[in-house]
């Protein structure tokens, strides 16, 4: 396939992310994120290494689908009206092994000044050169990427690699019966969920598709069956769908899902979220325990597992569908 063929982010767009300190190899993206670079000078880790174990200094968070994604969400931190094309042909993108060989160059020039700067930890940052955890999380939807299921399996056959993350809005049911059918699931499979209902779906999330509630139940019906380590990522924005009336809604959709954690999450007000919502529209700690806990009173089998102020989030674990917390 020739690179005229494939799949590219606008150049003007492409110019911004850059200048934003992301990587670019046509249509993928990646990032050094936050507490990557926190962990590296030891000051900080992500959520993800207090709940599950993952190393945030050896974590390379990117998207194949980059800037491409069926929902236009209120909260999303970036520009949502540039890209029109939402589907990629598998004649069009590139292959797995490609896009990471692209996104591997990329983080080693994102991260080619750390050596020089001070409180380096040198031995971390020599270990982040060669990552053990994926979270295929960055911007776009990763399930509009039709070679999944083969990424998937490649990063798993790479010998470092310890965990595998997919962040989905949800909307392509067939990519997650692909990667059920495939035997292509990630280590943990996380399905956001920012709706306690259809109205509010339209009103928050924006789908493009106009049966995105119908895909959305079927992605919760396949998450109950999925044979790997589920989670639903609530989204939660104080005075907009953040209510305690919504609370039995998103109890029913839980109970449908049935997933092996819930992470309770404030929506944080960054880029350009920051034109379509308020400051004030973020929840403190203190208001995601409380809903967290207002959502754990009405739903059974479920215990309040822990929380993480930095990131202003708490997780509650299954105690019937149980799994470890901890990755090995």
């Amino acid at each position: 396939m020739s690179q005229s063929s494939v799949i590219k982010i606008p150049e003007r767009i492409v110019n911004q992310l850059l200048k934003a300190h992301y990587g670019v190899y046509n249509h993928s993206t990646v990032e050094v994120c936050h507490w990557t670079k926190k962990s590296v000078k030891n000051e900080g880790v992500c959520y993800k290494r207090v709940f599950y174990g993952i190393d945030s200094h050896r974590c390379i968070e990117f998207s194949p689908a980059g800037m491409m994604c069926t929902m236009k969400c209120i909260f999303c931190w970036r520009p949502m009206e540039f890209m029109k094309k939402v589907d990629m042909g598998f004649d069009e993108v590139d292959d797995p092994i490609s896009i990471m060989d692209g996104l591997m160059r990329e983080r080693s020039r994102l991260m080619s000044g750390y050596p020089g700067m001070p409180g380096v930890d040198f031995r971390k940052l020599e270990e982040s050169r060669e990552p053990t955890h994926y979270a295929i999380s960055l911007s776009g939807e990763p399930t509009l990427y039709p070679r999944l299921p083969e990424l998937i399996k490649y990063l798993k056959s790479l010998p470092s690699t310890r965990s595998i993350y997919i962040v989905s809005n949800g909307l392509q049911p067939d990519m997650i019966k692909r990667m059920m059918d495939e035997d292509a699931l990630p280590t943990q499979l996380y399905i956001s969920m920012s709706a306690p209902n259809e109205e509010v779906m339209r009103r928050v999330d924006k789908p493009l598709y106009p049966d995105a509630w119908k895909r959305y139940m079927r992605t919760l019906e396949l998450l109950s069956e999925a044979d790997t380590r589920t989670v639903i990522r609530m989204t939660m924005i104080k005075d907009v769908n953040a209510l305690d009336e919504y609370v039995p809604e998103y109890v029913e959709l839980l109970e449908i899902a049935n997933p092996h954690f819930i992470e309770v999450k404030s929506y944080m007000h960054l880029g350009y979220s920051t034109k379509r919502l308020r400051k004030s529209n973020m929840m403190s700690i203190e208001e995601i325990r409380r809903y967290a806990r207002k959502i754990l009173r009405k739903l059974d089998g479920f215990r309040y597992m822990d929380d993480y102020p930095p990131s202003r989030i708490a997780v509650l674990q299954n105690m019937v569908r149980y799994v470890d917390r901890w990755i090995p």
